[in-house]
């Protein structure tokens, strides 16, 4: 999942930069029939503290016998989207990392014809009995999710008081003090977006979003820039993730900076995956990948080295982890086919909106 964007500093989403392909390690995009390519956003295989991809590509080996090569793009699933839809050769088995607004994206831009993934086998995935029900996301069964978290508030307790509820962030208290990710180009400023979309409703949550905006959040361009300007103290709240104390405990940071708000008991569930490319030839080998991502053990490794959550039933944190996550009493996200006929068109409404302000 994504969180290892959480310890980078890189943002949780990226946008449209064309560029070169990237194997780590690799062979230039060969292989042979024991070697599974798999594509990956950047920060889960190099990002500057630990990464989960280094971790998963040697565990995999060493239990397999068989290769795992990253195939790293600049302009990450973006960019197999382009590829498939000009006919180009994938060079990729698998992608990990697919979040449900990547789906809708990828659904809308290609037709049935040409489509990016297709169904896993999930009769041969082994624990895919176990995917919580909360964080899958496909009906389909083309992406199955590998890690979750949940999207907040994260909050200096020193300077505000926690916010409950939406409607608390449009009072005086709260002037000035929210720092937030673009909605139009990230991820967790889209799930913010859409989280408050479900609590005020199509027809009302342009309305509430002027009144936050005349109430002083700053949208800034990323995750990383919001994060950056809360961390230096620009803003006493940001929207982020529910493991941030996680993150806090392990940097030694002061827990009074790194407290955790959940509006209206809610938290939106940031959750990805691993989809299958419906052009590859190695369906055993992704069916076995697969596998190993949704063991217990892998699982835990993993959501710790991402910051993140299992999304497995019968796997946990360590303990010395499970004091610093948090998870909120109502956990809520969209279902595809409301994000598939919605997503866009509220994302664009919120940009003109925005813009006009």
């Amino acid at each position: 999942m994504r969180r290892r964007a959480f310890l980078a500093g890189a943002g949780a989403a990226s946008v449209g930069l064309a560029g070169c392909t990237r194997f780590v390690p690799g062979t230039g995009g060969g292989g042979t029939a024991d070697t599974l390519r798999v594509g990956t956003y950047q920060a889960f295989v190099d990002a500057p503290s630990t990464s989960a991809g280094e971790w998963v590509k040697t565990a995999f080996e060493e239990r397999t016998g068989k290769t795992l090569e990253w195939v790293v793009r600049e302009n990450e699933l973006n960019e197999f989207i382009q590829r498939r839809q000009r006919g180009a050769p994938m060079e990729a088995d698998a992608y990990l990392g697919v979040t449900p607004q990547d789906l809708v994206r990828a659904d809308a831009t290609l037709d049935d014809d040409t489509p990016l993934f297709e169904g896993l086998d999930t009769s041969q995935v082994e624990n895919v009995g176990n995917v919580e029900d909360a964080f899958r996301f496909d009906p389909q069964n083309r992406v199955l999710p590998t890690g979750a978290s949940y999207v907040c508030l994260v909050y200096d307790e020193g300077a505000v008081e926690a916010p409950t509820s939406f409607d608390d962030l449009l009072g005086e208290a709260y002037a000035d003090s929210l720092l937030l990710a673009n909605p139009e180009s990230t991820a967790t400023g889209l799930l913010f977006l859409l989280w408050s979309l479900m609590q005020k409703g199509a027809d009302s949550y342009l309305d509430y979003w002027r009144r936050l905006l005349d109430n002083g959040v700053r949208v800034l361009g990323s995750w990383s820039d919001a994060y950056a300007a809360y961390s230096e103290g620009e803003a006493p709240m940001v929207v982020s993730f529910s493991t941030d104390q996680v993150y806090a405990a392990a940097e030694d940071q002061p827990m009074s900076r790194h407290q955790i708000a959940f509006l209206e008991n809610q938290g939106y569930a940031y959750v990805d995956g691993i989809g299958k490319f419906a052009t590859t030839e190695r369906d055993d080998l992704v069916n076995e990948f697969t596998s190993f991502l949704l063991q217990p053990e892998v699982q835990r490794e993993t959501a710790v080295k991402n910051v993140g959550i299992p999304t497995v039933s019968n796997a946990s944190l360590p303990e010395e982890y499970q004091q610093y996550v948090k998870v909120p009493e109502e956990p809520v996200q969209y279902g595809y086919e409301e994000l598939a006929a919605n997503m866009q068109s509220w994302r664009d409404e919120w940009a003109r909106m925005a813009a006009s302000q």
